[in-house]
């Protein structure tokens, strides 16, 4: 499956590049993972953040979306890779992701009711979908 991570910004904290660049390692084990780093200015101009996600598949990262559990999100993520289409997971600046983007995404998808440091939130992403990739293949990291 191609997944496409769009950021706003990058891990800038040592600890959230180190988790960034393993996880980003083990997912590729998986995916076909292309990363986007939406610099800073660009944080809320929605017609940036459209063309970086293209007609993928937008699943919007959004502390009011719903919640899934590792099978949960192991499990939507093989319904997304049967449609055929990138799937694009945005995670948007320190205010989040612009409201017409959040709108227009095909899913949002909250980590927690709880509010991460953003680098934090990108490792947890990836993390995330290591851990989910792992249960899809019947490999056993996520026991």
């Amino acid at each position: 499956m191609k997944l496409h991570i769009i950021t706003v910004g990058e891990p800038k904290l040592a600890y959230a590049r180190l988790g960034w660049d393993e996880y980003l390692k083990r997912l590729q084990h998986y995916h076909q993972v292309q990363i986007t780093h939406i610099p800073d200015k660009y944080a809320y101009d929605n017609d940036h953040i459209r063309k970086a996600a293209g007609a993928s598949y937008i699943v919007a990262l959004e502390i009011t979306g719903k919640q899934l559990s590792s099978p949960e999100l192991a499990t939507f993520l093989e319904k997304r890779s049967q449609e055929g289409r990138a799937l694009s997971l945005l995670i948007g600046g320190p205010e989040g992701l612009p409201q017409d983007i959040r709108s227009a995404a095909d899913f949002q998808w909250s980590f927690s009711a709880l509010t991460f440091p953003h680098d934090l939130a990108m490792v947890i992403l990836l993390e995330s979908l290591y851990r989910a990739s792992t249960i899809a293949a019947g490999h056993p990291y996520h026991k």
